[in-house]
């Protein structure tokens, strides 16, 4: 549904976006994520044919960018994150005219449709320079809803919601998801979690990583992290430990009776670690992978990225 390939932006001598390429398929909702100034809200611009790009191409539902921005914009339904209103309408003129504009066919029912899940009701009548910032978010995402696209692009689409807001808005988004591609762009790191299939790390406007979420955090972090914890009366010396489990390459800490291992061999460990309580019959109070939570995969992304970046110059 989203086809993105080699795409470039330059604005003068300032590179915002380089080389990138990822797709979005039907039925899934991936996320656009990294630091402020990375490219993020770059690359939605572009697919919504805003602005061209430098170099390279990309597809909306099988319509090229640059040659058939018509037909692009026709089966898109862009959110950007200042999403432009007309202040001196009401929000159900406005929404009207975004559809007669488009020329959409049962019109009542698709203003309808987006009044009631975009929870507009209330200030349905309302002139959309009185709404606060969340409401007009709401008007820029029924409008952006208002035609039933086949793909989304949403540019921080929960920006300026409360939580009960942002909930509704999260769920919305997962059943739209069934049948559309949907780009979805966040500076919430847990919202990323909370809503998409697939993360695209951008940073410095290159693509450094585009996978699952768990798949990120095995790439971050290699090793996975055990904690193991005996019962007190059951010693075990930390060098028998590491002599034990040195044929996998795991790293060995010690903390009381609390060992912290690292390993790229998770199972076979835990296969040792048992097998050394059998024999001993030794009591094992905890035996656990440690979680990494999203903040700490994106930073270790955004590290590694920054130090290849500083080899290659070096390099060079």
């Amino acid at each position: 549904m989203i086809e993105v390939q080699n795409l470039s932006m330059s604005y003068g001598s300032v590179r915002a976006v380089e080389n990138c390429s990822f797709n979005v398929r039907k039925g899934e909702i991936v996320g656009l994520v990294g630091p402020n100034g990375a490219g993020k809200s770059t690359i939605m611009k572009i697919l919504a044919t805003q602005i061209y790009p430098t170099s390279g191409t990309a597809t909306v539902n099988g319509h090229d960018i640059t040659r058939e921005p018509l037909l692009v914009k026709k089966d898109l339904g862009f959110l950007p994150e200042q999403a432009p209103l007309y202040d001196n309408m009401e929000v159900r003129e406005y929404l009207d005219f975004t559809a007669r504009s488009r020329g959409i066919k049962g019109r009542r029912q698709r203003l309808k449709w987006v009044c009631e899940n975009c929870a507009l009701s209330s200030v349905w009548c309302r002139p959309i320079r009185e709404l606060s910032k969340g409401y007009r978010q709401r008007v820029g995402l029924a409008q952006a809803l208002i035609h039933d696209p086949p793909v989304l692009i949403l540019d921080e689409p929960t920006s300026g919601l409360d939580p009960l807001q942002i909930m509704e808005i999260r769920q919305l988004v997962k059943e739209l998801s069934k049948d559309k591609a949907i780009l979805f762009s966040s500076h919430i790191l847990q919202e990323i979690k909370a809503v998409t299939d697939r993360a695209v790390v951008i940073n410095g406007g290159r693509i450094m990583a585009d996978g699952r979420l768990d798949e990120l955090s095995k790439r971050a972090f290699p090793e996975t992290r055990l904690r193991v914890v005996l019962s007190p009366k059951d010693g075990v010396a930390l060098k028998e430990l590491e002599e034990l489990l040195a044929p996998h390459k795991a790293r060995v800490i010690r903390d009381g009776d609390t060992f912290l291992i690292s390993t790229r061999e998770p199972g076979p460990v835990k296969e040792k670690i048992a097998g050394l309580a059998l024999e001993r019959s030794m009591k094992i109070l905890e035996l656990s992978e440690e979680k990494r939570d999203l903040e700490e995969v994106f930073s270790a992304l955004l590290h590694k990225d920054a130090r290849i970046k500083k080899e290659n110059e070096g390099i060079s």
